[in-house]
């Protein structure tokens, strides 16, 4: 079939999977698809359908069918005022908390603003008033895009439901649609169509329920995967969980060290010939996953299941992998699980990867060295802020996850902005010491941060400063390959030059540059006075291979058998 049939066909009968059992339909030409595939579901019993001329009434139609059932009904339009004619219903919905589903075809994106006929902005259109907004990416002849479309239909069924924490209301999915726009047999194949094989929904959503929450299922071979959360507090509580149920922790380096946490999490998820022998049949994160490939690339593989707890009425899934979500309740539920071999094997491996990587040493001076130092030097119970790029991920691999520091980030949206200044409130607010880890161009885009009035409060902060005079990152991205290196300079590398001795000193802020590790350990190891900023030149040419020899030394490691298992 073709793709915006076949579309079609997918989001009617993940609709039917989420319990939707109303439909109502408006005619229209650009609808077509979504109109042959709700027939379809009519015919075959699996819900009912109603067409009705006016949208106006439609919407107040499907909100009339929705309002005392409490089960989302769907109303389905064609693209331009067919849409703008539901608004009145979708505002009842949204003041009556019912939950409604407006399913609005739509012209493709690149007709916007051209004069086509029947196109507006659509995505938007009903502003506040809904509790959920997206739009789908225009259906094309390529793999990989069921998963996105079961799992957008199951976040705007649970959104209009209010789960997995919030409030029942209308919801608005918008379906750009191209021609053909009738069944044709070309293009995609039905077998790459499949939903879960127990008819279940792609993602399974409870109601909101914190603290009554029931407890996960008990499947021994689980590991739990803790990303960025609100407060620090919750990925310690995250990690209490796990250990109590006795799986293995792999956790980014935000909140505070604890025990339980297999040293070098993601190093070892990159070592492939250990993961293929400890694979794990389930993956439970907990919070969003942001920094390492590793981690990413363990979601998606097939045969394990991933579910998440989530801290937010939303919840974390780029992959569209994610099959059950809970919310923070189940934390107060540990599952004992019996495989604790399985589950040592995890924790000796993390300690044999420890024992190698410190007898190895990380070459100075590079990003991981100066990130293992800061936060093996900061005292105990301080804070450290580690901003965006290069300086989180150098973190992330050298960290042994027993830090006594909490570490915090801006994740939200893991920009550079900003970073300077979000590290001086926290300064500021915090009672304990506190220190920042920042890349030279992070540091550089919150110069400003620096400048503070003479009449104002003043932040105890330290900040350590790598400074690789440009875009280190991308030295370790695909830019950064040797092949590509005639073109990285000026527009990746982008090297400043710039004299942060001066700009420091133009602030009256005290800087000084360090150039040997003990050096910087004992810089840091001083209790943070005013604002004082420690500059570490790096060579960014050497980051790629610095990265390449860690991750040596972890496939070395654990090449000699280390915790070894049979599945």
């Amino acid at each position: 079939m073709n793709p915006s049939t076949a579309l079609a066909t997918v989001l009617v009968d993940e609709l039917v999977r989420c319990g939707v059992r109303e439909a109502v339909l408006c005619p229209g030409s650009r609808s077509a698809p979504l109109a042959y595939a709700l027939q379809e579901a009519d015919r075959a019993g699996r819900l009912r359908l109603h067409v009705r001329v006016d949208e106006r009434s439609a919407g107040f139609l499907a909100l009339g069918l929705a309002k005392v059932t409490r089960v989302p009904a769907v109303v389905v339009t064609t693209s331009g005022t067919a849409v703008a004619n539901l608004h009145p219903a979708v505002l009842e919905a949204h003041h009556g908390q019912v939950p409604l589903l407006v399913l609005s075809a739509d012209r493709p994106p690149e007709l916007r603003g051209t004069g086509a006929n029947q196109t507006t902005t659509q995505p938007g259109i009903f502003g506040p008033a809904v509790r959920w907004s997206h739009e789908l990416g225009t259906p094309e002849r390529r793999a990989g895009q069921v998963p996105s479309w079961r799992s957008s239909v199951c976040r705007a069924v649970a959104a209009s439901r209010g789960r997995p924490g919030g409030v029942a209301g209308p919801v608005h999915l918008n379906v750009p649609l191209r021609e053909p726009l009738v069944p044709t047999s070309d293009g995609v194949s039905p077998d790459e169509l499949e939903g879960r094989r127990d008819g279940a929904p792609w993602v399974e959503v409870p109601p909101a329920a914190v603290g009554h929450s029931r407890p996960v299922e008990a499947v021994p071979r689980t590991v739990v995967v803790v990303g960025d959360l609100p407060e620090p507090g919750l990925a310690e509580a995250a990690i209490d969980w796990a250990r109590e149920s006795g799986w293995p922790v792999v956790a980014e380096p935000f909140g505070a060290g604890a025990e339980g946490v297999v040293p070098h999490g993601p190093l070892l998820l990159g070592v492939e010939d250990w993961l293929a022998q400890h694979l794990p049949d389930r993956v439970i994160t907990v919070g969003r996953i942001t920094l390492a490939r590793p981690v990413a690339q363990l979601l998606r593989r097939t045969g394990v299941v991933v579910e998440t707890v989530t801290a937010s009425p939303a919840w974390a899934d780029p992959g569209h992998t994610v099959s059950a979500v809970h919310d923070l309740g189940v934390l107060h539920h540990p599952v004992p699980c019996e495989d604790p071999r399985w589950t040592a094997t995890w924790r000796e491996a993390g300690t044999a990867l420890a024992g190698a990587i410190a007898e190895a040493g990380l070459p100075w001076p590079t990003g991981l060295a100066v990130a293992e130092a800061v936060l093996g030097a900061v005292p105990h119970g301080s804070l450290l802020f580690v901003g965006s790029s290069n300086a989180v991920r150098d973190l992330d691999l050298s960290a042994d996850r027993t830090s006594r520091a909490a570490v915090v980030a801006n994740r939200g949206l893991a920009g550079i902005d900003g970073c300077v200044s979000t590290a001086a409130g926290l300064a500021l607010a915090a009672t304990v010491p506190t220190y920042a880890l920042l890349g030279d161009l992070t540091f550089l885009h919150d110069s400003g941060g620096l400048l503070i009035g003479p009449h104002e409060p003043q932040p105890d902060l330290t900040l350590v400063v790598t400074n690789d005079d440009g875009g280190g990152i991308f030295t370790l991205l695909e830019p950064g390959e040797p092949e590509r290196s005639a073109d990285f300079e000026r527009i990746f590398g982008t090297p400043t030059g710039t004299n942060l001795a001066a700009l420091c000193a133009a602030h009256g802020v005290h800087h000084q540059r360090v150039e040997d590790r003990e050096a910087l350990v004992d810089a840091v190891a001083q209790r943070p006075a005013g604002l004082r900023v420690l500059e570490v030149a790096v060579d960014r040419s050497g980051h790629r291979a610095a990265h390449d020899r860690l991750r040596r030394v972890a496939t070395e490691a654990l090449g000699a058998g280390a915790g070894t298992t049979t599945r």
